[in-house]
Parts: C-alpha cells; sequence; structure tokens
C-alpha cells in the first residue's frame, strides 16, 4: 500500500512538472541504462561458466568438451520443472518459440505486458546454455531481459501502449548497442524488427537509449569490443564480381538456415516429453561437436580466428589434422562447419536450451564468407581477394538474408570496423542476398509462425490496421433470429414488428445457421394475409453468399470478402453456430477509427 501512494505521488508531480515528451525521454535514459545492465550482467555470468570449466574442470584436456552441452540442457531442464514450472502471465501460444517472435506477439495480442519473471529467466537460463556449450547466442536472451524491465516499468507508471511499445523498442536497441558496442545499428535493428515508423517522435528515444546502453557498457566493460577488426585490404573495382558472388552464396545459405530452421522444429515435435526432446538434442550437438569442435558454444573465437587468418586454430583439433596442410582439406571443413552450425543451433533450441539467432548466424556467415574468399583465392584466377574482408561481409549478407535486416547488417558490419571502408561491398553483398531470400521466402524464422496465424505486424500500414482489429469489435448481435418452421404471420408478429433491422438470420433447434431473410424479399406479400399461415419461413429464406468464420478468418480475409462479395452485410459462425453479423459500414468505421490511434 505504502510502495502505491508513492507511485501516485509521483505521477501526480510528474503531471504536473514534467511533459509526456520528455517524461518519455528521461524513461528511455532509464530503460537504456537497465538493458545494458541486463546485457552485461548475461555475458559475464556466460564468460564465468565458460571459464570455470575451461581452467577448472579438465573435460577439455580429455576431449570430453563434448559431454558438456548436454549438462547445461539438464541443468536447463532441472530449473524449468522444478523451480519455473509455473506459467508466466502473461503467456504467449506454444508455437511462438523465441524470443523475439513472443516479444512481437506480446506487442500485438497483449499490449506489450510481459511477465516481470522474464526480467530474470534468461539470466539465468541462457549463460547455463550457452556457457556449456549450447550452439547459440546471446542476444536474443538480453532483448527478453531488457524489454521485460521495460514493460514492467511502464506497467508501474501507468504508462499507454503505444508508449510501452517505443519503450520496449529502446530496451531492445539497448540491448543490441550493449551487446556490439554499435549504436546506429542498434537503433535500425529496433526499427526494422518492430516495423516502427521513422520519425522524430521514435527515432530521439530510440538514439537516447542505445547511447545510455552504450555507455553502461563501456563503464562495466571498458572498450572491449566483440571483435577487433581493422580494414588493411582497401576495396578495388575489380572485386565486385567476387562480392556479388558472395552475396548470392549467403543468400543461398540464407534459405538452408530457415529451413533446416524449420525442418529441425518439426522433427523435435515428434517427442512428446521435454526430457526425450533434451536427450535426443543433447546427444545429437555432442556428436556433432566431437567431429566439429568449433561449433561449441556461440563460436565468437572461431571468427576471430577467422578474422586473424588463423584457420588451424579456428578449426581446432579434428580427425583429418593430418591433411590440414592440404588447404581443400580446410576448405572443405570449413563447409562443413558451415552446413552443421545451424543445425547444431536449431538443435540446441528445440532440445530446451535458450538463447539467441543472431550471434550463430553472424559466425555461420563469417564461415562462409571465409571459404568463398579460399575458394576464389586456390582455383587459379590469378586475382587474390582479401579472406578477412570476405569473412567480415560473409556475416552481414547471412544476417539480412536470415531476419531480413538489411539495414541492421549494414550498419551492424560498419560499425564494427570502425569505419565505411567496405560500405559499397556491404551494400553489394546484402542487397542481392537479401532479395533474394525474400524473394524465395516472404517471412523469416521471426515472423513466419506470427504471419500464418495472422499476428504479425509489418511496414505496410493497412495490414497492419487489419492484424490489429479484431471480429469481436465489429461483430454485431441485435438480430431476432428466425426458426426455418415458423409461418409467416409468426415471423412478422415476433421478428419483423420487433425489430429495427431488415435482416433476420434463420437457424436450426442447435443454433446452426441455415439461411437469412432480407426484410425485401418478403416486403411485397407481408401484408397478404391469406399466406400467413399457409407459408413459412424456409419459403423465403436465402443461402447467404458468404459466412464469417470466426475461428479461422482474419480481418484481411473479412475485408476481402466484403469486396469479392459486393454485400453490406455478412453472416458470423463459428461450429456453424450463429454468432451474428458483421456489416460493411461498421467495419469502415472501426478501420478508419484503428488507422487514425495506428498513425496518430
Amino acid at each position: 500500500m505504502a510502495k502505491q501512494n508513492y507511485i501516485k505521488r509521483f505521477l501526480i508531480w510528474k503531471y504536473k512538472n514534467i511533459s509526456q515528451k520528455n517524461f518519455v525521454y528521461i524513461l528511455s535514459v532509464v530503460v537504456g541504462l537497465l538493458a545494458g545492465i541486463a546485457a552485461v550482467t548475461l555475458k559475464n555470468i556466460t564468460f564465468t561458466i565458460q571459464s570455470a570449466l575451461e581452467h577448472g574442470i579438465v573435460f577439455s584436456q580429455n576431449q570430453l568438451y563434448f559431454i558438456l552441452p548436454i549438462i547445461g540442457l539438464l541443468l536447463v531442464y532441472i530449473l524449468k520443472k522444478f523451480f519455473f514450472n509455473k506459467p508466466l502471465e502473461p503467456s504467449v501460444p506454444k508455437f511462438v518459440k523465441r524470443a523475439i517472435p513472443s516479444l512481437l506477439y506480446s506487442l500485438l495480442r497483449q499490449k506489450g505486458l510481459l511477465s516481470y519473471k522474464l526480467i530474470y529467466h534468461p539470466l539465468i537460463m541462457a549463460p547455463l546454455t550457452v556457457g556449456f556449450g549450447g550452439s547459440v547466442g546471446l542476444l536474443g536472451p538480453s532483448i527478453t531481459s531488457g524489454s521485460a524491465i521495460s514493460s514492467n516499468l511502464s506497467r508501474l507508471l501507468h504508462v499507454d501502449k503505444k508508449t510501452r511499445t517505443l519503450l520496449i523498442a529502446c530496451a531492445t536497441a539497448g540491448a543490441v548497442a550493449s551487446m556490439f558496442k554499435s549504436p546506429i545499428a542498434a537503433i535500425v535493428f529496433a526499427v526494422e524488427v518492430f516495423s516502427l515508423d521513422l520519425t522524430f517522435a521514435s527515432l530521439l528515444p530510440l538514439l537516447i537509449a542505445s547511447i545510455s546502453s552504450v555507455l553502461t557498457s563501456y563503464f562495466f566493460l571498458g572498450d572491449e569490443v566483440l571483435f577487433n577488426f581493422n580494414v588493411s585490404d582497401k576495396f578495388t573495382l575489380y572485386d565486385t564480381a567476387f562480392y556479388i558472388i558472395l552475396g548470392i552464396g549467403t543468400g543461398i545459405a540464407s534459405i538452408y538456415f530457415t529451413k533446416i530452421y524449420f525442418a529441425i522444429y518439426t522433427f523435435f515435435d515428434r517427442f512428446k516429453t521435454r526430457f526425450s526432446k533434451l536427450l535426443v538434442g543433447g546427444l545429437a550437438i555432442g556428436v556433432m561437436l566431437y567431429f566439429i569442435p568449433p561449433l561449441y558454444g556461440e563460436g565468437l573465437s572461431f571468427t576471430r580466428d577467422l578474422f586473424d587468418g588463423n584457420h588451424l586454430h579456428a578449426l581446432g583439433s579434428t580427425l583429418f589434422d593430418d591433411y590440414l596442410g592440404n588447404i581443400w582439406v580446410v576448405i572443405f571443413l570449413l563447409i562443413g562447419f558451415t552446413f552443421f552450425k545451424a543445425i547444431a543451433m536449431t538443435t540446441t533450441f528445440a532440445a530446451g536450451g535458450v538463447g539467441g539467432v543472431i550471434v550463430p548466424t553472424m559466425v555461420m556467415g563469417s564461415a562462409l564468407g571465409n571459404v568463398v574468399a579460399k575458394i576464389i583465392n586456390n582455383i587459379g584466377l590469378g586475382h587474390q581477394v582479401s579472406e578477412a574482408n570476405f569473412t567480415l561481409i560473409g556475416m552481414a549478407g547471412l544476417i539480412a538474408g536470415v531476419i531480413h535486416a538489411p539495414l541492421t547488417a549494414i550498419f551492424l558490419i560498419a560499425e564494427i570496423t570502425g569505419g565505411y571502408e567496405l560500405f559499397l561491398p556491404l551494400m553489394i553483398t546484402v542487397a542481392i542476398s537479401y532479395m533474394i531470400t525474400k524473394n524465395y521466402m516472404e517471412h523469416t524464422i521471426y515472423t513466419r509462425e506470427l504471419a500464418e496465424r495472422g499476428d504479425l505486424i509489418t511496414h505496410n500500414k493497412d495490414q497492419n490496421v487489419l492484424t490489429l482489429m479484431t471480429i469481436d469489435s465489429v461483430i454485431e448481435t441485435d438480430f431476432i433470429t428466425l426458426n426455418p418452421e415458423m409461418s409467416l404471420g409468426e415471423m412478422l408478429h415476433s421478428g419483423v414488428a420487433k425489430s429495427n433491422r431488415n435482416l433476420f438470420p434463420v437457424t436450426d433447434d442447435k443454433n446452426l445457421l441455415v439461411g437469412v431473410i432480407l426484410l425485401d424479399d418478403i416486403r411485397t406479400i407481408m401484408f397478404d394475409q391469406d399466406l400467413y399461415k399457409s407459408t413459412s419461413v424456409e419459403t423465403f429464406m436465402q443461402i447467404p453468399p458468404g459466412v464469417i468464420d470466426y475461428e479461422k478468418d482474419t480481418m484481411r480475409t473479412v475485408m476481402q470478402k466484403f469486396q469479392d462479395l459486393n454485400v453490406w452485410n455478412l453472416p458470423v459462425v463459428k461450429n456453424g453456430c450463429y454468432l451474428g453479423f458483421v456489416s460493411k459500414s461498421k467495419l469502415l468505421t472501426a478501420y478508419r477509427r484503428e488507422l487514425i490511434n495506428f498513425t496518430s
């Protein structure tokens, strides 16, 4: 009670002394700071676990490191089953499997209200998954934790839905900025992923949050960055064709990445229990790690070694150590890593692990870029390309293709390099990769399941407004129902005389819709008393030109039905039972109101 009084007094003071705009700016600073702290905490816990396993346990010396991921998955399973077994409130549907899709769903259907448990769940689960060698990243859990902090802070301060959405986007930008020390890419990522309109009203809070989060990262971690990269080989005109080839390669790899992601989830959905998924997934990961050691963990050290030109250290100890003097064996092993990184990542997720997608995508892209460069340099073309540059730009190409965020990919890699010397080849590769995947796949691993259910916000305002609308908001139920066995006289006295509508649904004893009657259909005979007892409702009713299925039809489908059928009213049914009508006038009025709310 005392806490509520303090909050109430603060809100009254804020209302009198701080404008809404300035209050949002202040909250942007706070959200960026807290999201940065969450990201730093997550990284430190993970690295502490990794360090303890590397230096305090002799698994790696005895080549038994491949059993560590299954231990980490088992710990996550135990925590979920015995300590975090209560469902989250509000919860998201089971089909939403990853952090960002669940966040997008919550913003659309739950007003951006996230459970407070999501603040600390990722900070425990993700370090156990990644720290013990799960082949996933930390960015997704960082975004989840920061967004949950932002959502609950907004709820505490009674912030409206629009501002809450903006602040969750600020938390996302803050997590990205803190993780990569790339504030511009963080802003662009939030805009591309959350489909925000790039206006000053949204841009400035995102910028403030990014700055606040980056400063937080510098305060706790110093000037440590994810990758140290200096451009030593400049882009030349003769390299253009090879960057086009790289773009095609990353585009094809992005399609493979997405397809294997959903294929593995489909395979694991066959198992009924989480423990059986853990056993199968853990064993599969262990086998992959035994033969391909670099799949262990996020894989950032693997990419750093490729940047340094040390592919032997990147590949580690393999069964082909005696043949690594042959560059084509090295290329073969790098191709194998590229192929299996997506499998290892998704298997970690499907087995119950917690993590993110973006960092594994970058690592896979770095291997692919390095492979393309090595092939070009060793097939006798007489032209040498920079392996380091291709390694870097391969990361951007795969990010653009996998998550359909080309601007994020360009600015993220540009900020990692600390300059824009490679901006042109970045644009070439990213554009080609994005075009290939976008033409082949409309949606990403983040958005496909949401789009299939009509729960996806995009940059298309018309589609967004229809997505936000619900049938419940436009359905009308003040219609008098008729029975097909009613006589004309009964219909006139019990129906027409008591209704202010010119439309009457006809239902049977089980409330199943069997037809409709329009007042115009009986207007010419409604005063002929000779027909009052000799004719029935069934004589005059007609089959409606179409119906709206309450459970299956989206608002986009409803709008299309009105357009195709050219009618003014359509009945709504659920499992065949009559619920009400939707009128075109009510639908267009609701659409206009939602459009004003969405764009204001």
